[in-house]
């Protein structure tokens, strides 16, 4: 997927209204039961039970927890007719206590609950990719007369749906997933985001062939880039055709804990951050209720009034729809071929000594006396004003603020400098040059040669600020590596991890960026963890195992955050290798779409194991199926035993 950064003279790209100032895209408002989405309406948060849809008493309590949590759509799943039927008495008794947020029923492969549930409730959801079209991962060679034979199929089974909803004011999501395109859209498309943009746009023109336009899209992917760019091509695609439908942000099994909230800023964050998407769920492995505040503090972040407009334009127009890496020079271990690298900053530090350095990633062993380093270990180290009298491991390098630097020169240590020390004192050797993005330092009188630029801006909104320094670059096919300086004064760490994950991601989603410092009232070990998580969220740097786990629902066939829990437990040493923890079918073979292994819920107390797409070992019970995952990967080579 990298290469070079197109730069073509061709029509500006226009998913965005405007790349330099953040502006919302503006849709149309539909309307869900109470609730209007779109518009000039406030972001609204979403999220879905995890109760079984026949377990009345069950859900509505849950619905009564998401509700008072905030949530204003609630999700239920309805995988039958029998499910579909239960939301209209969910739906009566909630109305009859006072609850009269709208719900949605959640619909795969049956188009006879969906059209069951369009009289009762509010909104269904439909994903093109099964709603009409069997998935078997087979190969077809469509003709384009056999292809256009199954369009006709597909409207006709969908146009009933269609009509109800229209007879009704039902409104409805055509959920998109990466994973669950169908065979038909593979066949032509690949899996990529241009099907999942054909694959819903398929069921658009239908709805709008019956003049039906109570809709909400969504482009959700666990693959960050995929989920980024789809919503991208998607914008532009309907901008092109006339439409302006709200757009439903999520990234699919973001996971929990940390890795959950980083995944989920890093994708909804990058879209909302250039003024796309209208309703958000973080889907998290937790139970729903606990979804609400994230979704709430990561949108409070997009509800400030923009505080400042750049005036700049570029003939340039970067390619947003694949992902390129900008080339760079590679100095040190930065740019070039380089992985990103990742800072810690031990500047405010009284004195420093060799425990500090064990919050980023190294521990030292005075028996041994030797160092150990670890899979998150950082890869610069900033000491400020002050120095060190000890050795440290050869992977580690040392930044100095100018004058302390040259006091205290050492071998492994290198300046950072403002652009007046630079100027006045011209270092010799490899240089970090500390570029004020909000300054106005015209770029071509940036020093590039042995120059590592480190760009930070006060702003709060970032974005616009990063992507104009950028665009300089370009201009002047400047080739300098750049590490994103990011400063928060955030101390609780969740909202820390929301608005840095939005703020950096896009950026390496873009591919701009050598490396992340973050600094902000909170230990090392937190910033360290969030810097590497964000590098592993846009898949710049994998630096351990991922999980693509389901945020859980009503058709999940086992204790997902338990199980997750015990999967974690025994394969978190694995870095590099991606694990799929699905709770059903529905969000099985295709929803973990890219992971190397899979676990999915196949029927109650039994399991399916995946070797990628691939089911390998069928019906395991749940008490072995855990080992049986293990041996699995033994089996294929990838194990590694852990260190003890």
């Amino acid at each position: 997927m990298s290469g070079t950064i197109s730069l073509k003279m061709s029509e500006q790209i226009n998913f965005c209204t405007d790349l330099f100032h953040r502006e919302r895209f503006e849709t149309r408002e539909v309307k869900v039961g109470i609730t209007t989405i779109g518009g000039k309406n406030p972001i609204r948060i979403q999220s879905m039970t995890t109760t079984d849809s026949m377990d009345t008493a069950g859900s509505i309590d849950q619905s009564i927890r998401m509700i008072d949590a905030g949530c204003e759509l609630v999700r239920l799943t309805a995988p039958s007719k029998k499910e579909a039927e239960n939301l209209r008495v969910i739906k009566k008794e909630l109305v009859k206590r006072g609850y009269n947020t709208p719900l949605v029923a959640d619909i795969h492969f049956t188009p006879n609950a969906a059209e069951i549930a369009a009289k009762h409730i509010e909104k269904v959801r439909v994903n093109p990719g099964n709603y009409a079209d069997k998935k078997k991962f087979e190969e077809i060679d469509y003709t384009e007369e056999s292809y256009q034979a199954e369009l006709i199929r597909i409207e006709k089974k969908f146009t009933p749906l269609v009509l109800l909803c229209k007879e009704h004011q039902t409104a409805m999501r055509i959920g998109t997933n990466h994973g669950s395109l169908s065979d038909r859209i593979l066949s032509r498309f690949g899996d990529t985001p241009e099907g999942m943009v054909q694959s819903a746009m398929e069921f658009i023109h239908i709805c709008r062939k019956n003049d039906y336009h109570e809709l909400v899209i969504s482009m959700k992917a666990s693959n960050t880039l995929v989920m980024v760019q789809a919503y991208r091509l998607l914008v532009k695609t309907m901008k092109e055709q006339g439409m302006n439908y709200p757009l439903h942000l999520g990234v699919t099994e973001a996971g929990d804990g940390e890795d959950g909230r980083i995944k989920s800023a890093v994708g909804i964050g990058a879209l909302l951050e250039d003024g796309l998407g209208d309703t958000i769920r973080v889907s998290l492995t937790e139970d729903p209720e606990f979804e609400i505040p994230v979704a709430q503090k990561l949108a409070q972040k997009f509800q400030e009034k923009n505080e400042y407009k750049l005036n700049y334009s570029s003939k340039i127009n970067f390619d947003y729809f694949n992902h390129n890496k900008r080339i760079t020079n590679s100095l040190l271990n930065i740019g070039g071929s380089n992985t990103s690298i990742v800072f810690s900053d031990l500047s405010k530090k009284n004195k420093i000594v060799s425990t500090n350095f064990f919050g980023f990633g190294y521990s030292y062993s005075e028996p041994l006396d030797k160092w150990n380093i670890f899979d998150q270990a950082a890869d610069l180290v900033y000491l400020g004003d002050q120095t060190i009298d000890f050795e440290i491991p050869g992977t580690l390098r040392i930044v100095q603020n100018y004058e302390a630097w040259k006091t205290h020169k050492r071998s492994d240590a290198y300046p950072l400098c403002t652009l007046q020390e630079y100027t006045k004192n011209k270092p010799e050797g490899v240089v970090f040059l500390l570029v004020d993005l909000d300054a106005e330092t015209a770029v071509s009188e940036l020093p590039s040669e042995q120059i590592i630029y480190v760009a930070e801006t006060k702003k709060h909104q970032k974005t616009q600020v990063i992507r104009k320094f950028q665009y300089e670059l370009a201009e002047l096919n400047n080739r300098v590596p750049v590490i994103l300086k990011l400063n928060y004064e955030l101390e609780e760490l969740e909202m820390l991890q929301l608005y840095a994950s939005s703020d950096a991601g896009i950026h390496f989603i873009d591919g701009f960026s050598d490396g992340i410092w973050i600094t902000a009232p909170r230990p090392l070990v937190d910033l360290n963890s969030l810097s590497f998580g964000i590098l592993q969220a846009t898949r710049t740097r994998i630096s351990k195992t991922e999980y693509i786990s389901c945020p859980s629902c009503g058709r999940t066939l086992f204790d997902l955050q338990e199980t997750t829990g015990k999967i974690r437990e025994r394969t978190s040493h694995l870095k590099g290798l991606k694990i799929g923890i699905m709770g059903c079918i529905v969000n099985g073979p295709g929803e973990m779409a890219d992971a190397d292994y899979g676990y999915v819920g196949t029927g109650p107390g039994k399991i399916n194991l995946y070797k990628e797409k691939t089911v390998v070992k069928k019906n395991v019970s749940e008490e072995e199926a855990v080992d049986a995952l293990i041996q699995l990967i033994r089996d294929n080579g990838d194990w590694i035993e852990p260190n003890k």
